[in-house]
């Protein structure tokens, strides 16, 4: 099929390349446009450019989709179908118009549950036992298109965010592969969503990972996993902001947010219900270490409260 990619960060790329790799004649890329990232602030290309450009894709990143040279340019190259994967950007109606085979979503959930930006960290931070990865025709509303195809993970016990992504990424890749041939073949079938049974996923922010001991261990840790690699969980502990990447759910009691015990390989913060054993952090201005290393540099006793 002709097709014309829309994405932008690392879990896009996966798609891009099963697509090419399948076959598929992709026309062009359209990635939001390069940023300034680092203390040089040097442009940075997002992760579906550079994969684009090692294929040779022409790439375009338009600050606003929407504008008609865009939808002119895509009526220009008369793609079969528009693949859209995290791109950024909502496609107006003059864009889902274009292709004959529709505008398909790779979108990280599944669907009706969890529509919108950051389905992928609220799985974690539910407790959801499963996730998966829904393809769907695009129209007006967000993330309300009739589904296509559906696929399905286990969560593991201390899966994170990041890793949560990497596998839906590798499921988003192969499920659109099995959704372009049934809409090649005719055989692709609609499924509408039920909107009594949709739940939306909020994009992240940073005040997120603020912790409140108050909550529950169960709560906190669950947090801690699901907001790896961005925004972090954190907090202050004797006065200075660490990030937290690891901690384990235990039996403890004491005031929320009171340090109750300081072991060797670990320290244990008191929760509204249950207590955290704290085993990967990071302090500000440094690499992330293990509790032991940490412990190593800094004096931490009984009854000092973190988040002061």
């Amino acid at each position: 099929m002709r097709v014309v990619y829309m994405g932008t960060p690392d879990f896009a790329v996966s798609a891009l390349v099963r697509i090419v790799e399948a076959g598929h004649e992709v026309l062009a890329c359209f990635t939001q446009p390069d940023k300034p990232k680092g203390r040089g602030k040097s442009l940075t290309k997002t992760p579906v450019k550079i994969k684009a450009e090692e294929y040779g894709i022409p790439v375009y990143q338009p600050e606003k989709i929407r504008e008609q040279e865009n939808v002119s340019l895509l009526q220009e190259l008369k793609p079969d179908v528009i693949v859209v994967a995290a791109f950024g950007q909502i496609l107006p109606e003059s864009i889902l118009q274009i292709p004959p085979y529709g505008c398909i979503n790779i979108h990280a959930s599944l669907l009706p549950k969890y529509r919108g930006a950051a389905p992928i960290e609220r799985a974690v931070i539910n407790g959801e036992k499963k996730a998966g990865v829904t393809t769907m025709y695009m129209e007006k509303g967000l993330d309300t298109g009739d589904m296509l195809d559906q696929a399905e993970i286990v969560l593991e016990p201390d899966e994170t965010g990041e890793s949560l992504r990497e596998k839906l990424a590798v499921l988003g890749a192969d499920l659109i592969l099995t959704t372009l041939e049934k809409l090649e073949q005719g055989t692709a079938v609609r499924t509408p969503q039920k909107e009594e049974e949709s739940t939306y996923a909020s994009m992240l922010n940073k005040e997120m990972g603020n912790l409140d001991f108050r909550k529950s261990a169960d709560e906190l840790e669950r947090l801690i996993r699901g907001l790896i690699p961005w925004p972090c969980a954190y907090t202050k502990i004797a006065g200075k902001n660490v990030k937290l990447y690891q901690a384990e759910v235990t039996d403890g009691t004491g005031e929320a947010g009171t340090v109750i015990e300081v072991a060797k390989k670990y320290f244990t913060i008191a929760c509204g219900t249950g207590a955290l054993k704290i085993l990967r952090l990071q302090p500000e201005g440094k690499t992330c270490m293990d509790a032991v290393s940490y412990l190593n540099g800094n004096r931490l006793t009984v009854g000092m409260k973190a988040g002061e």
